[in-house]
């Protein structure tokens, strides 16, 4: 099949995407072939470009949040026909390894393969200038149509409209999941999310769902702030020292349960000053993309450990892919779940740099690349 995608070229270069002609294979074993209604435009994407998560592997057809309808099954496919709405998983699950039966569907061994630019056969779907195209996360949702293991795909409800289905794919998930799951919020916490964009704005969602009575979203973008007030935030600051003088005030000096970090980079010179925010046994949840060659932070060693604070990791919000879209899209269809609120702009594909510009610029909550139904 001939269609278009957004390439890289030059990984780590921050020389922007190439919307070029592209050539996808028919699906093969346990694969389907899906056309896209939407995919997000997310800061792992943007982090490739950077340089912040190296690849040493070009050309990458990118994108990795997207929702769509199966087209065509390869051999082997009996869990999703054509026809079928579904949501891909950057992460798969295969339901197999010892973390899925574990209930780590987050942590799955497929997952060890996502940022290798192979398919899970070690070959390639996708082509472009006659060399082999990578797909990140497997996908490559840069392109209106996808070819994608059935380990990432999760079928959905016809009646959920793909656009909004799409931000389940990775955003939702990973900010709702962070504040839930891996911070473990509960009734009558006070909980700091750091930085509010298309993930910490589902944290902050997250933390009001978990029984929050004071969350304070922190983000020195104030349209941001602004919108947090919307999905639950009942405090805003501009920066972690404002965060820790109005904590220390609405807590009475005990300070925040937990703190949740989904800044767009997580840097390691940040995290003492958000640390700070928690209260002894608190919880501090890491979930931002840090600069994959950083290897130091700055931390306060002996009070983390005489305060007795966890700092936690979080890849994909510690959700199970299989069982938490389709629950959270039943959310959203209840009225339980803002996603619709979440789309600040969408964009053509051709937008693509203007749609990561914007995103780098702190403009958008979450920007959505359309694709023609």
């Amino acid at each position: 099949m001939k269609t278009k995608g957004a390439l890289l070229w030059g990984p780590g270069t921050r020389s922007g995407w190439s919307v070029e002609d592209i050539e996808i294979d028919d699906p093969r074993e346990r694969e389907v072939l899906v056309r896209l209604a939407a995919t997000g435009i997310c800061h792992s994407d943007d982090h490739v470009d950077t340089g912040d998560i190296p690849l040493d592997w070009a050309p990458i057809l990118g994108g990795h949040e997207g929702a769509g309808i199966v087209e065509q099954v390869g051999p082997g496919v009996t869990d999703v026909e054509v026809g079928d709405h579904v949501v891909f998983s950057f992460l798969p699950a295969c339901g197999k390894c010892v973390p899925c039966v574990a209930g780590e569907q987050n942590l799955c061994d497929l997952g060890a393969g996502v940022l290798g630019g192979l398919t899970l056969d070690g070959s390639h779907r996708v082509h472009a200038r006659g060399a082999g195209v990578g797909a990140m996360c497997y996908l490559g949702t840069f392109s209106p149509y996808v070819v994608a293991p059935l380990d990432s795909v999760v079928k959905i409800d016809k009646s959920i409209p793909l656009d909004k289905a799409a931000l389940v794919g990775c955003c939702v998930p990973t900010g709702w999941g962070s504040a839930v799951y891996a911070a473990e919020t509960r009734i009558g916490d006070t909980v700091v999310v750091f930085g509010v964009g298309g993930v910490g704005m589902n944290a902050v969602q997250g933390a009001k769902f978990a029984g929050a009575t004071q969350i304070v979203a922190v983000d020195p973008v104030s349209f941001k702030r602004e919108k947090a007030k919307e999905f639950g935030a009942t405090h805003t600051a501009a920066s972690a020292e404002e965060a820790l003088t109005l904590v220390e005030s609405i807590t009475r000096g005990r300070l925040a349960d937990r703190a949740v970090i989904t800044v767009g980079v997580g840097e390691g010179k940040l995290i003492q000053g958000m640390q700070a925010v928690v209260r002894k046994g608190g919880v501090i949840v890491c979930t931002s993309a840090a600069p994959a060659l950083q290897t130091e932070i700055s931390l306060d060693l002996l009070t983390l450990t005489m305060s007795g604070k966890r700092l936690q990791g979080a890849l994909f919000g510690s959700c199970a892919p299989r069982n938490d879209i389709p629950m959270l899209l039943d959310l959203y269809m209840r009225g339980l779940l803002k996603l619709d609120e979440l789309v600040t702009t969408k964009y053509s594909l051709e937008e693509i740099n203007q749609a990561m510009a914007d995103l780098r610029d702190g403009k958008n909550i979450r920007g959505l690349i359309v694709f023609d139904q």
